[in-house]
């Protein structure tokens, strides 16, 4: 629709481009959103986005809090609110964050944002500068990298594996880049069910990655937006939980446990370091919205988020593990992929050779999508991945997805090895 009536419009004889700033003209469109657009009025079945199932939505008790809110506290709900957020979403938060996660209210101040993707944007905004160095995991989540690239960093991948960051190989780097008098700034991470890998940080390793940021002096941005959703094993206390310092920046979202349309998060951080994030927002947006903070107010104070959790891990469990026997009984040899514990996501690793991203096309004309995985590294040198997606499709697509991908891919390796 969009391409359609850019043509229909024409440019004429005005220079469009003309009018942009560098850094506007530097803009590249989310490849995971471009990619949606292309499969959402389709017959293919999308393992690519990042969707909630939206059978998840508590759509009877939101319809429920939304009338006693425009009842009893439209005065409030209707009106401009702080920059910080509506106080008694923050104090619910930070109550639920200090009995789920042990991470005491003393410690941390809340402040209420428009999903945590603009939490990573106001982060660039508020701590980084031109050439400050930013480590990341490779691969890691698609839209921090476009987040912080914004504010011309530096940003240097970190290898994973099964537990997460390798924190041996991050402190190599650290030092490494010490000898040079060097200083990272900001460590982002996605320590559970990460996006897009799957993989969960170990506990060893978290409470490693606080004494390297104590010892290296660098701030710890914990992106957590999965962590509670969790199918098996045991859970992990998040990174915040273990900082005695004020060095983690923990960001929340109602996004998998509510709905992604409120278009509400959290971020949960050391006073002085909420308050100049807070002065930066107040140019954006002056406040979140309020009319969706209240509502979110009511759904966490009176328990309906405790309630909802387990039905959504209920719901998206057969989901998770059709996807991994189906990857199982139909992946050809040379195929590895993750086992993740929770989240949203598995990642596949094929063999050496095959660019995913010159194979969508083919994966397309079979009828199933997913997202290549060049655009989760920092400098896109890794071509042989791929993100699948298991949260938005029912059990029967997700194996018939998996089938046909798998075909695609074993014709692929039999064609690199002829």
């Amino acid at each position: 629709m969009e391409e359609k009536l850019m043509k229909k419009l024409g440019s004429g004889s005005l220079d469009f481009e003309s009018f942009f700033s560098e850094k506007a003209l530097g803009m590249k469109a989310s490849e995971v959103r471009e990619l949606l657009k292309l499969v959402e009025s389709s017959d293919i079945i999308s393992l690519a986005g990042g969707l909630p199932a939206p059978e998840t939505f508590p759509v009877d008790v939101i319809k429920q809090i939304a009338v006693d809110v425009l009842e009893n506290h439209a005065d409030k709900a209707l009106q401009y609110g702080t920059t910080k957020g509506f106080t008694p979403l923050r104090l619910a938060l930070a109550r639920w964050m200090e009995k789920r996660y042990g991470i005491p209210m003393s410690k941390v101040e809340i402040m209420i944002v428009a999903g945590s993707q603009q939490a990573l944007d106001l982060i660039g905004r508020t701590f980084v500068n031109p050439g400050d160095i930013i480590i990341v995991e490779a691969p890691t989540y698609l839209a921090a990298i476009q987040a912080f690239k914004y504010y011309d960093p530096e940003m240097i991948g970190i290898p994973m594996d099964d537990e997460g960051m390798r924190v041996d190989v991050l402190e190599e780097k650290l030092e490494e880049l010490r000898r040079k008098g060097k200083r990272v700034k900001l460590v982002y991470t996605v320590s559970t069910f990460q996006n897009p890998a799957g993989v969960t940080m170990s506990l060893e390793r978290r409470k490693k990655l606080i004494e390297l940021a104590s010892e290296y002096n660098f701030l710890v941005v914990e992106d957590g937006p999965y962590s509670e959703l969790r199918y098996s094993g045991e859970q992990v206390p998040p990174i915040k939980h273990f900082d005695g310092e004020g060095r983690v920046i923990y960001l929340g979202t109602f996004s998998k446990i509510l709905a992604p349309g409120m278009r509400l998060g959290w971020v949960a951080a050391h006073p002085h370091l909420i308050r100049k994030m807070e002065i930066a927002k107040q140019s954006i947006d002056l406040c979140t919205n309020t009319l969706g903070q209240a509502i979110a107010w009511k759904y966490v104070e009176e328990g309906h988020l405790d309630r909802h959790i387990p039905e959504i891990v209920n719901f998206y469990k057969p989901r998770r593990d059709a996807m991994l026997a189906a990857l199982e009984e139909y992946m050809p040899e040379g195929v590895r992929w993750t086992k993740p514990e929770g989240g949203m996501f598995v990642w596949a690793t094929l063999p050496e050779g095959i660019d995913t991203k010159l194979l969508m096309e083919k994966a397309v004309s079979r009828g199933v999508a997913y997202v290549p995985g060049e655009a989760f590294f920092v400098h896109r040198d890794v071509k042989n991945t791929m993100r699948l997606n298991f949260t938005y499709v029912p059990e029967d697509k997700i194996r018939e997805g998996v089938k046909r991908l798998a075909e695609v891919l074993d014709a692929e390796i039999k064609a690199l090895k002829a």
